[in-house]
C-alpha cells in the first residue's frame, strides 16, 4: 500500500465510516488492513474479500464477478488498488453494487500514474470522469470524487509515477537534492470516487397515477 491511497482515503473517505457498520473491503494488503486501521469507528463488523486464498480472509478464493454474498449486505464496500487489475471492470461494478445496501456506499481508490505491474494482471488508469461514467452506468450515483496527490516530500515540480518511499534509497536519494534545487520528484496521483446505492422506489401503478386507491378513485 502506497501513501498517497492512504491519505486519499484518510481525507477523503473515513468521514463515511460510523458506528456499527458492516464493511466489506476487497484485496486488503493486510489483516487488519492499511485502510482499517485509519478508521476510529466503533463495533464495525469488517469483512474481506480476495481472488487469493488466505486462512484471514472472509470470502478467500472469490471469483471475481461472481460474489458468495448475499444481495444487500454492507453498508459500505471498499476497495483501494483493485479495480485496474480487474478486465471486465463493468461486470465487477455490478456486482459491487449487487451486495451493497440500498443507500450504502461504494468507495473506490485507483492509480492514474503507477507504471505497468502485476498483481495478476495490469489492465486500467481511471480518472474521475471515467469513474463517474462507470457508477452511473451501473446503476450507483456519484457523490465525492478527487484525484492528485497528497504525498511528499515538497517540492516546486514533480513527474506523475510511483510513490516516492518505493524507490530504491539511492534514488529517493537523489530526489532529494534535486527537489533543493527546483528539480522534479516522482510521486504518486491516485483517484478516489465514493457514490451511493440509490434506495429502490416501487414505480406506482397506472391506477395509483389515476388517483385510485383501495379500489376507489379518489375526487
Amino acid at each position: 500500500m502506497h501513501e498517497n491511497s492512504i491519505l486519499l482515503f484518510r481525507n477523503h473517505a473515513v468521514p463515511f465510516f460510523v458506528d456499527g457498520m458492516r464493511i466489506l473491503e476487497i484485496g486488503p494488503d493486510n489483516f487488519p488492513s492499511s485502510y482499517r486501521r485509519e478508521v476510529a469507528a466503533r463495533n464495525l463488523e469488517w469483512d474481506t474479500l480476495d481472488i487469493y486464498d488466505s486462512p484471514s480472509l472472509t470470502f478467500p478464493k472469490s471469483d471475481p464477478y461472481e460474489f458468495a454474498i448475499p444481495d444487500n449486505r454492507y453498508d459500505l464496500v471498499l476497495s483501494g488498488n483493485v479495480i485496474e487489475h480487474v478486465p471486465r471492470i463493468w461486470k465487477w461494478m455490478t456486482e459491487v453494487k449487487r451486495v451493497t445496501k440500498p443507500g450504502g456506499l461504494v468507495v473506490t481508490i485507483n492509480p492514474v500514474s503507477w507504471p505497468y505491474h502485476e498483481a495478476p494482471i495490469d489492465c486500467w488508469r481511471i480518472f474521475p470522469e471515467g469513474m463517474k461514467a462507470l457508477c452511473e452506468d451501473t446503476g450507483l450515483v456519484p457523490e465525492s470524487w478527487y484525484w492528485g496527490s497528497l504525498e511528499g516530500p515538497t517540492a516546486r515540480r514533480y513527474i506523475p509515477g510511483r510513490s516516492f518511499g518505493h524507490h530504491p534509497r539511492l534514488r529517493q536519494i537523489a530526489f532529494n537534492v534535486l527537489r533543493r534545487f527546483g528539480g522534479r520528484v516522482e510521486k504518486a496521483f491516485d483517484n478516489i470516487m465514493v457514490a451511493r446505492k440509490p434506495f429502490v422506489s416501487t414505480p406506482a401503478s397506472a391506477f395509483e397515477k389515476a388517483g385510485w386507491t383501495d379500489g376507489k378513485r379518489d375526487s
